[in-house]
C-alpha cells in the first residue's frame, strides 16, 4: 500500500520541524559559544550525531533534546496545536459527499479533500468551484456536532484559507473569486435537537434557506445565496438529500 496523503503531509511537517530544532539548538550553542564536541561530551552523545540534529537531518528523541537543552540552558517544550478538525471522517460522511456530488448541476466542479496550509492547516471534505460565477464553497459535511462553536469556527477558518489550496491558482487566473461555506448534516435526533436549541446561533452562521441553496447547487441559474445547511437521511451507508429541513427544524426555512 502506497503513503496516504496523511502520512505524506505529517512526513513533510515532521521534516520542517527536525530542521526548526535543528537551526534552534544551532543558534543557542554559538550564542554561548560552544563547539559542537564541548556540547556533544557534556550531553553523553557523539558530537556527529548532534552535527546531524542541528542540521535537521536526524530525529533526536525527547531525553536527546532535553539534555542538549539543558546544557545549553534551555527547556524542552512539546505541545499538540488544535488546527481545523480530525483528518480522518466516520463512516457516514463517505455517502454524504457522494451523494452531493452526483446531485450537482454540471455548472459545478467538485474537488474532495483539499489541503489548506495558512492561516489554518487541514482539510476541507469537499470544494464546489462554480463554472458560471468565480465562486469556491468550502463543504463540510457532519453526521455529528459535539462541540457547535468549535464546528462553527473551523468552518470559518477553512473558509478563510482557501487561497492557499491548490485549486485557488486555477480559479484565481483572472481575478479572486469569492468564497462562502455549505454544511451537510445528517439528519438525527442529536442534530434536530442542536438545531433548534442553536437556531440563533446556526442562522447567523449559515443564513441561507436551504431550498435556495439546494436550488443553486442543482440549477444552472440560480445564484448562490450565500452560507447554508442541507440536510441528509442515512440509511444502510445510502444517503439520500432532503428537499428541505427535517420535521420539527425550522431553521433555514
Amino acid at each position: 500500500m502506497g503513503e496516504t496523503h496523511l502520512q505524506r503531509d505529517a512526513r513533510e511537517r515532521a521534516a520542517e520541524l527536525r530542521r526548526v530544532v535543528g537551526v534552534t539548538i544551532r543558534g543557542l550553542r554559538e550564542d554561548v559559544g560552544l563547539t559542537k564536541t564541548a556540547v556533544a561530551k557534556a550531553a553523553g552523545i557523539d558530537d556527529s550525531y548532534l552535527g546531524l540534529i542541528e542540521a535537521g537531518a536526524r530525529e533526536a528523541g525527547y531525553q536527546v533534546l532535553a539534555t542538549v537543552g539543558a546544557v545549553l540552558g534551555a527547556d524542552l517544550s512539546v505541545k499538540l496545536y488544535p488546527n481545523t478538525g480530525p483528518r480522518i471522517r466516520d463512516r457516514h460522511q463517505a455517502p454524504m459527499v457522494e451523494t452531493l456530488i452526483r446531485g450537482l448541476h454540471p455548472r459545478w466542479i467538485p474537488d474532495p479533500e483539499v489541503v489548506v496550509v495558512q492561516p489554518a492547516r487541514g482539510v476541507i471534505d469537499l470544494v464546489l468551484t462554480d463554472r458560471r460565477d468565480p465562486l469556491l464553497v468550502a463543504t463540510e459535511a457532519q453526521s455529528a456536532v459535539p462541540r457547535l462553536e468549535q464546528m462553527v469556527r473551523w468552518h470559518r477558518e477553512k473558509e478563510a484559507s482557501l487561497p492557499s489550496a491548490d485549486l485557488w491558482q486555477f480559479v484565481a487566473a483572472s481575478s479572486p473569486p469569492a468564497t462562502s461555506r455549505l454544511l451537510v448534516l445528517r439528519v438525527t435526533r442529536e442534530t434536530r435537537d442542536l438545531a433548534s436549541r442553536f437556531e440563533a446561533t446556526l442562522r447567523a452562521a449559515y443564513p441561507a434557506r436551504t431550498t435556495d441553496v439546494i436550488g443553486a447547487l442543482t440549477s444552472a441559474d440560480t445564484g448562490w445565496p450565500g452560507a447554508g445547511i442541507i440536510w441528509m437521511g442515512v440509511q444502510a451507508g445510502r444517503a439520500e438529500l432532503l428537499p428541505c429541513p427535517p420535521r420539527g427544524v425550522t431553521l433555514g426555512r
